[in-house]
């Protein structure tokens, strides 16, 4: 059911007008997905001589290995996979950055992160105890390529809508993606007009100036649009059906400690330390890093109202662009890394769990991790992108390609609604994707997979008036918004739990 899980959820018109992803890799072994190609995107080529990301407007494009995994990684080779994966990015990073700062040529940048990725690659096929043909499917994914990036302004707002349009027919629901691709279309050329109003200068609501970024890797000027500009896209919730659950479970866990905050990720890269290479904000369970564990979870105490629930939730954090250095100015997944400026603090986030549609929902089983959104969409492509960008008072208008300029007395959003379907067996998978699936657009489950209780964050903060923001990523992402995601792991007692479902099948409203 792979192919449901990214399916999008209540946005029928998200804007996702982004370069094409490069397809690369292998496909036919036996954790490898059969549609990893070893096809190049056409907009995307080595750049040599002494040319630099920046320079060129490209950045690092690398087939996302950790993506391509499916079915069960051995258990005795799980730690070294994670370890693997964590140094395939970690080889990005250090590339990206030598490349953006013109420390070598692009060849041969690129040349010496695909013999480092061979090797890597190698090693998690050894572990994995692949050998042969087999691992010759890893080395498959080993090369790397320049992908250009658009500049700013008016130049790709509707070739851009329209790959949009097009990439969304191929994931299905032919009627659908043709109103979407239409809007897109339209949605992407407003974006690209509001750049190339900022570009001259015209009028008091301009998106703010910021070419390139403080950090050089993004935002760029028409990463911004105006959301009073933006027409009503916000797909309505499937009508309940007779057996639907239309209740709400609510968990108040706070805004988040600083003090906690760190690189890390233990669901994509447990045991790595800078997995993330970007700062994450963390509310409920305080003990998450990369070495935690379920055994650390259950002991640790929790942000939450309600002691009951030890669930970790977290997020990249959003900074502004102000040329202010924060705490982690000068260390991995900071400053290091391209991610620079004051660190917003969330004025709330709000953490609601609803029901299906079309059934009752089932009990979360313990220490389930699901992830909603990329963190590497930007050269993944829109497949997984799933967080939303809006204002409030304009609620239906929900942006990933873009951030919102907010009015004055409107509060910056970002909305992420997880999927709410589980195949009702594992608590998670190798791609940290194929055991959970998006609900079919009449609110169903895919077959296969059974509903369980929605989480919905919805995080607000102050409007950042006309300075330029950005959430934090892995460098070569360029702070493009698509890249937006949010990470959770349930732990909540069992009994909380059952009253959670209790509540929401019987259609109340609970705390």
């Amino acid at each position: 059911m792979r192919q449901q899980t990214h399916k999008r959820g209540r946005f029928k018109n998200k804007t996702v007008a982004i370069v094409a992803a490069l397809a690369l890799g292998g496909g036919g072994a036996a954790i490898i997905t059969a549609n990893a190609s070893a096809s190049g995107d056409k907009n995307a080529s080595a750049q040599g001589g002494a040319v630099s990301a920046k320079s060129a407007g490209g950045t690092i494009s690398c087939p996302d290995v950790s993506q391509k995994l499916s079915g069960d990684v051995p258990k005795g080779s799980r730690s070294q996979v994670a370890k693997g994966l964590g140094e395939l990015d970690n080889q990005v990073a250090t590339a990206y950055q030598q490349m953006n700062k013109g420390q070598a040529s692009g060849d041969e940048v690129l040349s010496k992160l695909n013999d480092q990725r061979r090797q890597t690659l190698s090693q998690m096929g050894q572990a994995m105890g692949q050998g042969g043909g087999q691992n010759a499917q890893l080395q498959g994914m080993s090369e790397c390529k320049m992908q250009q990036v658009a500049q700013a302004g008016q130049q790709d707002g509707q070739q851009q809508g329209q790959q949009g349009g097009q990439q969304q027919d191929q994931q299905g629901g032919q009627q659908q993606d043709q109103q979407g691709g239409q809007q897109q279309g339209g949605d992407q050329q407003q974006g690209g007009d509001q750049g190339g109003q900022q570009q001259g200068g015209e009028g008091a609501n301009d998106v703010p100036g910021n070419a390139g970024g403080q950090a050089g890797n993004g935002p760029a000027q028409n990463d911004f649009v105006d959301i009073t500009k933006v027409q009503p896209n916000a797909q309505k919730a499937p009508q309940a059906g007779d057996n639907g659950s239309t209740g709400t479970f609510s968990s108040e866990c706070g805004v988040g400690d600083p003090k906690l905050r760190n690189s890390d990720n233990v669901i994509v890269a447990p045991g790595v330390g800078n997995g993330a290479h970007h700062t994450h904000d963390y509310v409920g369970n305080d003990a998450n890093d990369a070495f935690a564990n379920n055994q650390t979870f259950e002991q640790a105490s929790t942000s939450c109202a309600n002691k009951e629930d030890k669930s970790t939730y977290y997020w990249p954090v959003v900074r502004l662009q102000d040329g202010k250095a924060e705490a982690d100015a000068n260390e991995l997944g900071g400053g290091k890394e391209g991610n620079v400026g004051t660190i917003l603090t969330p004025k709330a986030s709000k953490i609601e769990f609803k029901g299906n549609a079309q059934s009752k929902v089932t009990a979360m089983p313990k220490f389930l991790r699901i992830i909603t959104g990329d963190a590497k969409a930007f050269t993944n492509g829109d497949a997984n992108a799933n967080a939303s960008w809006s204002c409030s008072g304009f609620e239906d208008r929900q942006l990933t390609d873009k951030y919102p300029i907010c009015p004055q007395g409107s509060d910056l959003l970002r909305t992420f609604d997880f999927q709410s379907c589980w195949d009702g067996k594992n608590i998670d998978s190798a791609n940290h994707r194929d055991h959970v699936a998006n609900a079919n657009d009449d609110g169903s489950c895919p077959q296969g997979f059974k509903a369980i209780p929605q989480l919905v964050n919805t995080i607000s903060y102050e409007n950042p008036g006309n300075t330029p923001f950005a959430v934090d990523g892995f460098p070569e992402q360029l702070h493009k918004p698509i890249t937006d995601h949010d990470d959770f792991i349930n732990v909540m007692s069992d009994n909380l739990m059952k009253k959670a479902v209790d509540c929401i099948n019987s259609g109340q409203q609970c705390t």
